[in-house]
């Protein structure tokens, strides 16, 4: 059985809109989905397990899941699963069954439920597969989008030319492909710091040909891609400056941004990574976060 497209809910606005993301995504990607409660098993002062108003509460948020997702793909058939323990571990482990784990995300304002700021950013620093945070604007960017109007939305890259990784590169064509998107591949480039240079050393390259040098690296990147491809209309965006921001500009009228982040070799080593922090923060689309080696 294929690996499925997992939703964490927690009957938020946020994660409800994550639970219709991911029944679209299992639609798009012909997966089977999963929705997951995550809840801690508490003891009471006389020993017993307060698990009753526990599991009322995931009940209740699955409910409100299972509603939102028939209102959205009534086609879809599901699972549920409740599970006990800390929810970064309960989810992680969901993750690592996962072909793509979806969960809600506030953005800004931190993140709501049992996704508390450091539950989700811990999920996505250490989850093996890739995880999307769903703002609760909608499942595909904004709530009134039926998925005739999502399919003409691009799905944004960011593209790291320094590191162009495959796994990050095939989620996005795959993502767009599956819209019926235009995909918008987006790399930031920076001066090198002029450093060292005394009388008589050669100087940077001029600005101008720098940024073709890095516009034809990007199209060599793409070219194999785009012939995997051929039925995915790609915009190549070449800029100066840092990544975050042009990227998180370009998501403002996306369906999804999809960003890379260097799996640690390590635990203690787990991080999300400045441009991927940055655009779960600030992006006002789901964020794709996939992680590489």
């Amino acid at each position: 059985m294929p690996p499925p497209v997992i939703a964490g809910v927690d009957g938020s606005a946020e994660s409800l809109a994550a639970a219709e993301w991911a029944a679209r995504e299992s639609v798009r990607r012909k997966r089977p989905l999963r929705l997951v409660h995550a809840w801690s098993w508490h003891p009471r002062q006389d020993g017993e397990p307060a698990t009753a108003a526990q599991r009322l509460a995931a009940r209740r948020a699955l409910r409100q899941a299972e509603e939102r997702i028939g209102r959205a793909c009534p086609q879809v058939c599901f699972e549920e699963e409740q599970v006990e323990g800390p929810a970064t571990a309960a989810l992680l482990r969901a993750a690592a069954q996962a072909d793509v784990l979806a969960l809600g995300s506030r953005g800004l304002s931190g993140f709501t439920g049992f996704l508390v700021g450091s539950v989700a950013l811990g999920v996505v620093a250490r989850a093996a597969r890739p995880v999307v945070l769903v703002p609760a604007a909608g499942a595909d960017g904004y709530d009134t989008a039926g998925p005739e109007e999502t399919g003409r939305r691009d799905v944004v890259l960011g593209l790291d030319l320094a590191d162009p990784c495959e796994e990050v590169i095939e989620f996005a064509f795959e993502a767009a492909q599956g819209r019926g998107s235009r995909l918008r591949a987006v790399h930031a480039w920076q001066q090198p710091v002029p450093f060292g240079f005394g009388p008589g050393e050669i100087g940077l390259i001029g600005e101008p040909r720098r940024a073709d040098e890095w516009r034809d690296f990007m199209a060599a990147v793409l070219h194999t891609w785009r012939d995997k491809y051929p039925g995915v209309d790609v915009v190549e965006t070449l800029t100066e400056g840092r990544p975050a921001a042009p990227l998180i500009r370009a998501a403002s009228a996306a369906s999804l941004l999809v960003v890379g982040r260097r799996i640690a070799q390590g635990p203690a080593l787990a991080r999300t990574g400045p441009v991927a922090h940055a655009v779960i923060h600030h992006a006002g689309c789901p964020v794709a976060v996939v992680p590489h080696e």
